[in-house]
């Protein structure tokens, strides 16, 4: 997949110019590319769009300006692409009750395999990218989600008559969602791309 450019950011002033709609068609976007699985984890697949926007915003919610941390933002954000046969995605285990949301992430730190993309027969596991710092014991509430798929992939998520099915199965927390087919589109897309 296409990685985002430096030329592609737009200066701070810029931004704000054209923030209003680009931020609206980048929300109508994601919405095709989230998928909520079950009642507290949602998805969202990311692309080089939804990656240019995530750095734009980043740049402009701190105030960055300096050329060494706008490269180091771009790099940053690039590692979220995915390569040939691959998907990523951002995975937000979301409890509104803080105490709930606490025990449930100690309880997901095994979570690891147990979460899989189904394309007709394949299962492909998602693989967790692992933040530094991050406790070993305890699951964070945001994570970033790498899915290994056959070659084939991209006539799999076409072929309608084919599942493709994102399930988790673990102890404490088990949900399957089909994907719907605006997701189906827009991840088939990518597909391509990569």
């Amino acid at each position: 997949m296409r990685r985002v450019e430096r030329s592609e950011l737009l200066n701070l002033g810029a931004y704000e110019e054209i923030r209003p709609r680009f931020r609206a068609r980048m929300i109508e976007r994601k919405k095709r590319r989230r998928v909520a699985l079950g009642d507290h984890m949602t998805l969202i697949f990311e692309n080089h769009d939804t990656v240019l926007f995530q750095i734009q915003e980043m740049l402009r919610t701190e105030r960055i300006t300096g050329e060494a941390e706008i490269a180091h933002e771009v790099e940053t954000y690039n590692a979220m692409l995915p390569g040939a046969h691959q998907l990523f995605a951002t995975l937000m285990i979301e409890y509104s009750d803080p105490d709930e949301r606490h025990r449930a992430l100690d309880a997901f730190h095994d979570l690891e395999g147990k979460l899989a993309l189904e394309l007709g027969d394949a299962r492909c596991p998602a693989t967790f990218e692992r933040l530094p710092g991050e406790e070993a014991s305890r699951l964070p509430a945001v994570n970033y989600l790498r899915f290994r798929l056959p070659e084939d992939a991209a006539a799999r998520m076409r072929d309608a008559s084919r599942r493709a099915t994102l399930r988790v199965v673990h102890p404490h927390y088990s949900a399957e969602q089909q994907l719907p087919k605006p997701a189906r589109a827009e991840l088939s897309a990518d597909l391509d791309e990569a």
